[in-house]
């Protein structure tokens, strides 16, 4: 089985689709999946799926919309038994089990996680190629082509969250291997479309200082500087404006007599 969620969703078992075209039931599919291997309570289903709104006998089509999954499951494993082996009934829900690489975000997690460890242990090579390795299972924005619930919504929220702090730490990480040069056109690039990210300004600018363009980190400052500003009324963060006082002040000592 393979499921992603870090980008359209989608489910496949032996390149078979799983997935129902009904959105409820596929909702339920994205919840159960980025739980797998755990129950999820039927309470949860129907809080991700009707909220509020839920009818006093949701549960009830709770279980249809499982039944459906199954039977979806049942024809592409060729084998209706077995789906009751993959999707299973627990006391008071339901949980997937599939391996931990079937599902991208585990495998995502997972990645983040083994990274971390690595930059405490002093392995910056290392960390890099796991943060990119992550980095890569993303093609979208998650759950894509669903509208998560509050469920859901939480979990989209927090990978979210993570996959920008996953790219600062690795191109943090890659600054400090000297890929200074390298990183300039895609820290170009995400500053224009992140234009009051100051953490990845501050990037930019040093991936520019230590390519021997301080101008040009003085000038990412001034323009970053000027939006915030004009936008919201705000100075840069006192770390971005010591960034810019630093890059100055060589500026200044290396510049012509």
């Amino acid at each position: 089985m393979k499921i992603t969620a870090l980008g359209p969703f989608s489910a496949t078992t032996d390149g078979v689709p799983i997935a129902p075209t009904a959105a409820k039931p596929r909702q339920i599919l994205a919840l159960l999946a980025v739980h797998a291997g755990q129950v999820v309570p039927v309470a949860s289903v129907i809080e991700e799926v009707w909220g509020a709104a839920a009818s006093p006998k949701a549960h009830i089509t709770v279980q249809t919309y499982v039944l459906q999954l199954r039977t979806s499951l049942g024809r592409a494993l060729g084998d209706p038994a077995a789906a009751r082996e993959v999707l299973v009934t627990r006391p008071g829900g339901y949980a997937l089990l599939t391996g931990p690489e079937d599902v991208d975000v585990h495998v995502y997690d997972r990645l983040c996680a083994d990274a971390q460890t690595a930059l405490e242990q002093g392995d910056d090579i290392g960390a890099a190629h796991l943060f990119r390795t992550a980095l890569a299972l993303w093609s979208g924005p998650a759950f894509g082509g669903l509208r998560p619930g509050a469920v859901l919504g939480l979990e989209a929220m927090r990978l979210e969250q993570s996959r920008a702090g996953v790219l600062e730490r690795c191109l943090a990480t890659e600054l400090r291997l000297g890929a200074h040069e390298r990183l300039l056109p895609e820290l170009a690039e995400l500053t224009t479309r992140h234009p009051h990210d100051e953490a990845l300004h501050a990037l930019f600018m040093t991936a520019l200082d230590r390519s021997g363009h301080p101008q040009g980190a003085l000038a990412v400052y001034e323009t970053v500087r000027t939006r915030l500003d004009e936008e919201f009324g705000l100075l840069p963060s006192p770390d971005l404006r010591r960034l810019e006082r630093e890059v100055r002040t060589r500026a200044a000592a290396t510049a012509p007599a």
